[in-house]
């Protein structure tokens, strides 16, 4: 499986965290994060993390950010893009079993590296569940 991840200057390290656990884990990684803590403009990264979703050269994206929302909101204005702001395991599980979510965002001044870690396993680890609630994700996308 192949994971696209796009971060601003917030997200560095986790980026580097989180890349390192999926390597170990088997997962082709595309990278569109910076590596330096100097002062970019997210939706640089967050717009290249959609496009590989939406084109299918990745199953599911990771975006980061300081507060997650910045970036979230960038990769929300894709059609097929549903991300979701998580900050902890339990709302990355949800997002995914509920809202058939496909890229997490993660506010890196507001969790931890081990919990970004752990809220990624979480999220690429739950199914969607389906039933009730495919119906309400059919009718996020603008027709």
């Amino acid at each position: 499986m192949t994971i696209s991840i796009g971060n601003d200057h917030a997200g560095p390290n986790y980026k580097k965290a989180i890349v390192q656990f999926l390597k170990e884990k088997g997962y082709q990684i595309i990278n569109h994060g910076t590596d330096s803590f100097e002062s970019v403009d997210y939706p640089d990264f967050g717009h290249p993390v959609a496009e590989d979703v939406t084109s299918k050269k990745a199953t599911f994206g990771i975006v980061i950010c300081g507060s997650g929302n910045g970036i979230a909101m960038t990769v929300n204005k894709h059609q097929e893009i549903r991300a979701a702001l998580c900050w902890t395991k339990e709302i990355a599980e949800l997002a995914r079993l509920h809202n058939d979510a496909n890229i997490i965002s993660i506010p890196a001044r507001f969790t931890s590296i081990e919990q970004a870690v752990q809220m990624v396993e979480t999220f690429l680890n739950t199914s969607f569940e389906g039933g009730r609630h495919a119906n309400r994700v059919n009718k996020i996308a603008c027709q």
